[in-house]
């Protein structure tokens, strides 16, 4: 019989104990075994749960328990879930995690620990809740060097940024609306600025070019900068403003990897992906391009990749389930000014003075554009050639093109 833990019973945690007792009898044979849950930690109180038998509250009752061979840390963070995460693998107790704070920051010490311990790590629900991404990054596109990977990695901003296209919504009229339907939290920075998706693009990178990547090293920018006129320059040559998650191999063997809002072309499948949904575009040496697509958050979509996990682990306890990668450094990662693309700039100036600044450019327009406003596409650049070239304008808004 392999027994369960459960760290928190949030959102994640009462999924994962809803998906074991629901489905207990398809994973039971699955497994070859008995796969049963024996308890749940969190520091309230659940009288009216149907799980209630199983609450403690001191995890060294779980730490020191021989009979738990798997952990499923669900608290979230990086304080109390690392200490956790860390006596369970120093007990030999394998853990499963849809922490992505957690993974980007200490995946690589973590994995070290499992390997030492003789149990596993697995994350597959850290990226894309319930979208199988990173085991088919590791196994079914195991015979490719993988070059890029290019997400819409969050669904509250990616929900945000649909409702200004589609509805007209202002950026903040959006994000109440996202919080009002529980797509956003209370305090929503760690999706509107960027710092969701960085997490994940850092484990996405680190699992596909093979070393930590952390999160302080990639460029974040969020998209609360982006206003409703960009929307509609934007919409009117056919493109849409999604919030991107980039890691791409350089030719000397670094990663270039950042967040930032990209117009994407209509004929783009990025650019089709709309509200909660997230989306994530592999290119590899032979296999070219694949797109992974889904839900990436909820309940029981991130209870599932979860779940799976879990029934990986317990299909064989002494196999080494390998998720790995080698440990960063403070130079592997450059910066995106290196990437030369086309680029959207919206300024306050006329098309004549975006000409000299910029040489041959593409005009957009939008309806109501006020006088000495000007909104454009410009030719291959980087980052710092272009503003340069920007320094006598005041600009507005200024995003990359997705080529």
């Amino acid at each position: 019989m392999v027994k369960i833990a459960i760290l928190g019973f949030g959102t994640v945690g009462s999924g994962v104990a809803e998906v074991l007792t629901e489905n207990g009898g398809l994973i039971d044979r699955r497994v070859d075994d008995l796969v049963r849950l024996k308890y749940i930690l969190d520091v309230r109180d659940f009288p009216d749960s149907p799980y209630r038998d199983c609450f403690v509250k001191d995890f060294s009752v779980i730490e020191q328990d021989p009979e738990v061979d798997i952990v499923v840390e669900t608290i979230g963070g990086a304080t109390v879930a690392l200490d956790f995460t860390t006596r369970a693998l120093k007990a030999g107790k394998s853990v499963v995690t849809s922490n992505k704070e957690l993974v980007a920051t200490h995946g690589y010490e973590l994995l070290k620990l499992a390997r030492e311990h003789g149990c596993s790590y697995l994350f597959e629900a850290s990226v894309g809740g319930g979208i199988p991404i990173l085991r088919p990054l590791t196994s079914c596109l195991a015979a490719n060097q993988l070059e890029e990977i290019t997400g819409i990695l969050n669904g509250t901003t990616n929900y945000i940024l649909t409702r200004m296209i589609r509805a007209g919504l202002t950026f903040e009229q959006a994000l109440q609306e996202a919080q009002e339907k529980g797509y956003a939290e209370k305090d929503p920075t760690a999706d509107v600025d960027g710092h969701d998706a960085c997490r994940k693009i850092c484990i996405l990178s680190a699992l596909s070019f093979g070393r930590q990547i952390y999160p302080e090293q990639v460029p974040t920018q969020g998209i609360r900068g982006v206003a409703l006129e960009d929307v509609a320059y934007a919409g009117s040559a056919d493109y849409k403003i999604k919030l991107l998650g980039r890691a791409i191999r350089r030719p000397e063997g670094k990663v270039c990897a950042f967040v930032a809002p990209h117009l994407v072309p209509g004929d783009n499948p990025l650019a089709g992906v709309e509200d909660v949904f997230n989306a994530i575009a592999v290119r590899g040496n032979a296999i070219g391009d694949v797109m992974f697509y889904g839900r990436g958050a909820g309940k029981l979509p991130t209870a599932s990749a979860v779940v799976a996990d879990v029934i990986d682990i317990a299909k064989d306890l002494k196999r080494d389930h390998r998720n790995d990668w080698e440990e960063g450094a403070p130079d592997l990662v450059v910066s995106p000014d290196v990437l030369t693309s086309q680029w959207y700039v919206r300024a306050e100036a006329t098309a004549e003075q975006a000409r000299a600044a910029c040489g041959e450019i593409h005009l957009l327009a939008r309806s109501g554009a006020p006088a000495g406003e000007v909104a454009f596409l410009t030719g291959p650049m980087t980052e710092p050639q272009l503003r340069k070239r920007l320094e006598g304008l005041e600009v507005r808004s200024l995003f990359r093109v997705l080529a």
